[in-house]
Parts: structure tokens; sequence; C-alpha cells
């Protein structure tokens, strides 16, 4: 029987009373009134019961919180809106109060990866392109929260999203796929480029892609190899235990995700939290806060379905099917030849050891009846992973080229081509 969620979840009801008594305690050796609080073993003590309260919560999802914006240095408020509902994601939107001088700006779908973290690990992507973009988000859904009843969810699933995703919010739809959904996102505008659709997006950006993983295999991208599809079945699927919508739903779980994503870089968490506890300990507020702001985002999980975590590995880590041609979406072929519309800009970081320096860069070769002048690189130095979508040099150097390719390919689309006997039978 498996029972690995159900051990997390009575490990959890049982740290649950030692976990508010630590808390208390916390509150306690916190209080002005406490003369302890003043004190090296007051402060070590509420320093230590905050790291153990900490280490052995389950985070929720959290909020993208973004509630203003500036525009033509105009401060304006910000609201979210759902426009866009299926039981797996929901799209959405966020809406800016007016401005003195309102003006057309480009509508700008940011795809989140589903790949263990919440949509909200792109707030900073999101809250860059809020001033001078119509922005929209993916926000995918935690599968042990999706009853059975839903059905499946897979990768064909996921390019059919997309896919119904630019034919309701578009036709005037500049995409933006981060990380994992880089291959579903490129597969779905093959797909509508090979219908002749008029919701072809305007333009796609893929950011630390895995397109091409036979290029500067990873570590990420090693194991997957090694392992195989059926190592993975085995060892990372797991059933979601009665007090979930999603009872009985088969998963890779959130908490797996994650002890996979901190063993990555062990050493760097180990310091960061050694780091806090010495912050609190000397009463360094600010840089205590920071820390709780990161883990706070990054320790809030969700669960995958089996079927995409497995597809996924399969098709996109093990068998390489987008870059051998080789890949089918409802069994009709994804043909990245068919792109010559959608311009396409590719975004990597110099560090990414994730997604390893020319994986992203593969969708500008494997589109050769793009134009040149619809297709656009930037390799960004000195950052990794994270960086390519979030921080300083993301903010100061890579939005910017991101918002000018953008702005380049909003114009009227090019008159379409005639029909081509042979895409239009495709289905």
């Amino acid at each position: 029987m498996d029972l690995a969620y159900y051990w997390y979840d009575a490990a959890h009801a049982i740290l649950a009373p030692a976990r508010a008594a630590s808390d208390l305690t916390r509150l306690a050796l916190n209080n002005p009134a406490n003369p302890l609080t003043y004190t090296p073993m007051g402060r070590t003590m509420a320093a230590a019961c905050e790291m153990f309260e900490r280490t052995t919560r389950r985070y929720a999802k959290p909020e993208f919180g973004l509630t203003s914006t500036l525009i033509d240095g105009q401060r304006v408020p910000v609201s979210e809106e759902i426009v866009w509902s299926k039981p797996f994601c929901q799209v959405i939107a966020f809406r800016r109060g007016p401005v003195a001088r309102p003006r057309r700006q480009p509508k700008l779908l940011i795809i989140a990866p589903m790949s263990g973290h919440y949509a909200t690990l792109l707030r900073g992507t999101v809250e860059a392109f809020l001033p001078t973009h119509e922005v929209m988000v993916t926000d995918w859904t935690d599968a042990s929260m999706v009853p059975l009843v839903e059905g499946r969810f897979d990768l064909d699933d996921y390019i059919d999203y997309v896919i119904e995703m630019c034919r309701e919010l578009g036709p005037d739809l500049h995409l933006l796929a981060v990380c994992q959904p880089s291959v579903p996102a490129i597969a779905a505008v093959a797909r509508l480029e090979a219908l002749d659709d008029p919701a072809i997006p305007r333009s796609l950006t893929v950011m630390g892609g895995p397109i091409d993983t036979r290029r500067s295999p990873t570590a990420v991208n090693q194991l997957a190899e090694k392992r195989g599809v059926e190592w993975f079945r085995r060892n990372c699927i797991h059933t979601v235990p009665f007090g979930y919508p999603g009872t009985g739903r088969r998963v890779y779980p959130g908490f797996l995700q994650l002890s996979g994503f901190m063993a990555m870089n062990l050493d760097r968490h180990m310091t960061a939290h050694r780091d806090m506890f010495n912050h609190l300990v000397r009463g360094d507020g600010d840089l205590a806060e920071k820390h709780r702001e990161f883990y706070d985002e990054y320790l809030a999980v969700m669960d995958l379905t089996a079927e995409f975590y497995l597809q996924t590995v399969a098709k996109v880590f093990v068998d390489h099917e987008l870059p051998k041609g080789e890949m089918l979406h409802r069994d009709a072929p994804v043909d990245l030849l068919a792109i010559r519309r959608c311009a396409i800009m590719a975004v990597e970081g110099e560090k990414d050891d994730i997604s390893g320096v020319g994986q992203t860069l593969a969708a500008l070769e494997l589109t050769p009846n793009l134009s040149q002048d619809r297709k656009a690189y930037h390799l960004q130095k000195g950052v990794g992973h994270y960086g390519v979508f979030n921080g300083s040099r993301f903010r100061s150097e890579i939005a910017p080229r991101i918002a000018d390719f953008v702005a380049t390919h909003d114009g009227q689309r090019q008159v379409p081509r005639a029909r081509r006997a042979k895409l239009a039978v495709v289905s």
C-alpha cells in the first residue's frame, strides 16, 4: 500500500503541538515586557523557536500581493481578475486603475511553470511588466485539490490549455514561457501555425526552457536519462490520501519535489538558515525578513498529476521528442517547421544549472522557416536559473529587452500566407 503521503501528513500532525508550543515561546521571548527579550539567551531561544516552527510548517499558497504599479510616473491601483478557468488552471489578469493619458499596451500572458512551485514565484516577473503591459499569468492548481471526477491532466492537456488561452485571450497576444512551459508553449504555437489558426500569438519568449536537453546537459537532465521513466514511476508517484478533494489521484507530491530542490543546493540552504538564525540573534530585522519572504515562497509547493510529470520526463528529458521532430499532440505532429509568423525570443542564463546554455537557444534553430528578423536571443551573464526571471539583473537587463521585442512585434500581423493543403488537413 502507498503510505508515503499518509506518513507525511501524520508527521505534521504529530509535530503540531510542539510547533504551537515553540511559537508561543517565541512570542513570549519577543514580548517587550519580558526582561529575557533583551538578553543574549532570550534572543537565542527565540531564534531557535522560530527556526523550529518554520522548518516544520506546511506553507500555504502565497498571494501575489501586487496592489499598485507606476505608469508614466503615476501610481495606479492593481486588482486581480480571473479571465479564464479550467479545473487544473486559471488565468489571472492584473487590472490597473485609470491613468491620466491612457494608451494601448501589449497583452502579455506569462505561462508559469507547473513544476512544483506556485505561480507566485513569478511575482517579480509580473511586477516588472505591469507598468508597460496588460499582464496575465497562468495560476496552476495543486493536483491534490482537483477531484478525480475532473479527469486526467497530461502534457497533451497542457498544450490544449495553452491553445485555448490563445484563442480566448487573443488574437493580439504575446506569450512568455518561464522554464518548463517552454516546451508545451512552443508546441501549442506550432499546432496553431499548422492549422493556420487566427489565434496564433504575435510573439513567444522562452526563458531558461528545456527545448533540447541534449545540449549542455545539467545534473537534472543526466539524472532523468540515467534513471529512466520507470524509476520515477516507482519512486516519485504516490496517491493523495483521504482528507483532500483529490483523494485517490496519483501525483508527484510537492513535498518530494521540495526535497529534490533542496538537495540540489543543500549547502546554500543550510548556510541561509544558519545566517537567518544569526540575524535573529543579533536583531537584524530587515535581513531576517528577506529570508522569511524568500522561503515563504520557496517552501510553498504543489502536487503534479502523475501522468503529466511522467510524460514530461519521458518526452522532454529522456526521449527528446521535440528536437528530434518526433513529438505528437493528440496524434498530430508537433512540427516546428510550421512556425512562420509567431516571433520567438530565447533567453538564457550563463550560470543556469537547471537548463544549460543552448537548450533554450535551440528554439530558434529548430524553426528555420521563421525569418531571422522575427527571432532574438539574449544570454544574460552572471545569472543562474532563478535570475533569468527574477532579481535585479532581470529587471534592469532582461525585462527591457523582452519589452522591446514584444513592442517590435506588436503591430498588425503580416498578411497571412495562403493556407497550404497539407497543413489544412491537420486537426
